[in-house]
């Protein structure tokens, strides 16, 4: 009973068995309720701060579930952080990132624009762009009587 009873504070004290608080403990508690944002501006689009921040991410049009943590990995931004806790010079990191995936090391495979039928881009389109090409592509389809753009009239 008493080598359990070490495993089991092993296991809540880490190796430091005099039952002080381990100092590589996260804690839940906001030390800096002050720096807190509840909402951040990104991508003409209001982020919740409330929520982790790839999940928070995904608000955006055209960044998905595993882009967002992909985008959160390659800033080296924490997957479990919350938003409102994540300052503007990370924000800017994704900004830079998901404005040229490819030069940050994503596949092209991941991107949502692969060949353009205009002017062979690859890459990330997002919210306001992703609308207008989305838009584009569904008159260009129309006007050559394609049946993916006759669905649409």
């Amino acid at each position: 009973s008493d080598v359990y009873k070490r495993q089991y504070q092993r296991r809540v004290h880490g190796d430091n068995l005099e039952g002080k608080k381990n100092l590589n403990m996260a804690s839940l508690v906001n030390e800096k309720p002050s720096e807190f944002k509840y909402i951040h501006r990104f991508y003409n689009t209001n982020i919740d701060g409330k929520r982790k921040i790839p999940y928070a991410l995904r608000q955006v049009k055209g960044i998905g579930r595993r882009l967002a943590i992909l985008v959160c990995k390659k800033a080296r931004i924490d997957v479990h952080a919350r938003a409102g806790d994540v300052t503007d010079e990370d924000l800017q990191r994704v900004q830079d990132i998901l404005n040229d995936p490819i030069g940050h090391g994503v596949p092209k495979w991941f991107l949502n624009r692969p060949r353009d039928f205009k002017d062979n881009f690859t890459g990330q389109l997002i919210s306001n762009n992703l609308e207008t090409r989305i838009r584009e592509d569904l008159e260009r389809m129309k006007k050559i009587k394609l049946h993916r753009g006759i669905r649409h009239m």
